[in-house]
């Protein structure tokens, strides 16, 4: 009955309703020339899809994701991290106070709707199960919401001065460097790299666009207080990033995650694309010319027909056999 709910909700999202949690996470990926200064300043994608996301929304104007069947609709900390991100870019480029007013409002959700753990760490929770590589039931936690909701506490601190963004900051930072048997979100290999997990599961699945997106937080922390520990974990989890990079290219395409399983996990064509912006963007804050060539790789797997098309077929296949 799990896998056909499952299924059932899937076909709902995907095929069936012109409103899911697709509407909001579908958008077109984007660099923001306006983002690299060097000073913590406009995010690095424009998420301007996102910041007009049509909803739906609570009384309080904070989005909501519907994600059919038994899920339904919920609140996604991720989600309305980058609906912050996207307004606060646009309040910069436009000095159009609603922007400012609905990056506030849910910079303020975020600060409010944080839970701490037994173990003392500060995360953020997913207060609905959702079927993963390993089923993840309530309350889950994430690395990537830690990372991107870092990044907008730092920026709400900058607008409005309120002490209690910066110590929720710097709360959220250290569960970004302690491990995940520690109550933290990092993992550790046995050759010793560091990874951020977007999902909490054993074995870990290293998704390499919740891995990058965490990690600008630490950067942007860094930017904000230039603390020599942020800069020193921030290039510690880069060096993970480029000793791996080759393992999630497969000569056609990339991978979404690194699963155990002998079929590999394919990035869909959306998230084929999110890693070409990302790999452009880790270019530019990091200057390693090794992530401008799996940008323009990639770019190029994505011109080619058969690629996308073998692509499409193995990620079809693994979403029917696994999850």
């Amino acid at each position: 009955m799990g896998r056909l709910a499952y299924i059932g909700r899937v076909l709902s999202s995907y095929v069936f309703s012109k409103n899911s949690q697709l509407t909001f996470w579908h958008d077109i990926p984007d660099i923001n020339p306006q983002a690299f200064t060097k000073e913590l300043g406009q995010y690095y994608m424009t998420f301007k899809q996102k910041a007009a996301y049509p909803g739906p929304f609570d009384k309080e104007e904070i989005p909501l994701l519907n994600y059919h069947g038994k899920v339904g609709i919920q609140y996604n900390p991720i989600a309305i991290a980058q609906y912050a991100l996207g307004n606060y870019n646009l309040f910069g480029q436009t000095d159009k106070k609603i922007y400012q007013e609905r990056f506030l409002k849910s910079a303020s959700w975020l600060l409010n709707n944080i839970s701490v753990t037994n173990c003392n760490m500060y995360l953020w929770p997913h207060n609905f199960d959702f079927e993963y590589f390993r089923p993840l039931k309530a309350p889950w936690f994430s690395g990537l919401a830690q990372g991107q909701g870092l990044s907008v506490l730092i920026r709400a601190y900058g607008q409005t001065g309120n002490s209690r963004y910066l110590q929720m900051a710097e709360e959220v930072f250290r569960t970004l460097s302690i491990p995940i048997d520690k109550g933290g979100v990092q993992y550790k290999d046995s050759d010793g790299f560091i990874w951020i997990e977007e999902y909490l599961v054993d074995p870990p699945t290293h998704i390499l666009n919740g891995f990058i997106w965490a990690l600008w937080g630490i950067y942007d922390y860094f930017l904000f207080t230039r603390s020599k520990a942020a800069k020193d974990i921030f290039d510690d989890y880069v060096r993970t990033i480029l000793h791996y990079l080759d393992r999630y290219d497969i000569s056609f395409w990339s991978l979404y995650e690194l699963t155990p399983q002998r079929l590999k996990s394919v990035a869909s064509p959306f998230y084929h694309q999110i890693h070409i912006v990302q790999m452009d963007i880790m270019h530019r804050l990091t200057g390693y010319k090794e992530f401008l060539e799996y940008s323009e790789k990639w770019t190029e797997y994505s011109k080619c027909l058969s690629c996308r098309f073998i692509a499409g077929a193995y990620k079809s296949l693994f979403k029917i056999i696994f999850y």
